[in-house]
């Protein structure tokens, strides 16, 4: 059997895309096409929260953040403002309906919530050694898909995965968001407060 060498960078180059294809698909659509949202100052901001196994899918594979007592919400901000958008003191808060406000979670220290499971011992050869069971949490899509904008150019968007230890969740929940400023003023803008539940 003979191979023709010359398509071996052609298969290469198709398997490797396929491969970040499938590892890396999520994308968020645009802010209009989401029904929580809220526009102030010619800022637009939607909110969604992720609880199902379905919704996750998309965004978190096999990983259902919910599951693991984290509540993951995709936040979509357009600036259709004539001026810059400063984003790196952005502060995000889940409020339920009583009113109890819970601070998002870093994404960073999202895996360490819950903590890997103890290790086992396996016996073996040389006597037992540890085999751990990583963390579910910690799959790189939590903090790989996490909002990280600093700053969010006039006519564009950034989006991104906030986190919150939420004891439950609720459609009668709302973000409330704050922080964002004007980079050519430095002026803060004011507070965005979206209704999880649309109403």
């Amino acid at each position: 059997m003979r191979f023709n060498c010359r398509k071996w960078p052609l298969l290469l180059i198709v398997s490797i895309a396929a491969g970040l294809g499938a590892a890396d698909t999520f994308q968020a659509k645009p802010v209009d096409q989401y029904p929580h949202r809220q526009t102030s100052e010619k800022v637009t901001i939607a909110a969604d929260q992720l609880v199902t196994d379905e919704q996750a899918k998309a965004a978190f594979g096999k990983l259902n953040p919910w599951r693991y007592g984290i509540l993951p919400v995709l936040v979509v901000i357009q600036n259709d403002s004539p001026n810059a958008l400063r984003v790196e003191r952005i502060h995000f808060v889940y409020v339920l309906p009583d009113r109890t406000r819970i601070d998002a979670t870093p994404a960073a220290d999202v895996k360490y919530i819950n903590g890997a499971r103890q290790p086992k011992g396996i016996p073996g050869p040389m006597g037992v050694h540890l085999g751990g069971s990583k963390n579910p949490l910690a799959e790189w899509e939590v903090e790989g898909r996490a909002f990280a904008a600093k700053m969010i150019p006039p006519g564009q968007a950034a989006s991104g995965f906030v986190y919150f230890q939420a004891p439950l969740n609720s459609d009668a929940a709302s973000l409330y968001i704050s922080g964002l400023e004007n980079a050519v003023t430095g002026k803060e803008l004011f507070y965005f407060e979206i209704p999880l539940s649309g109403r």
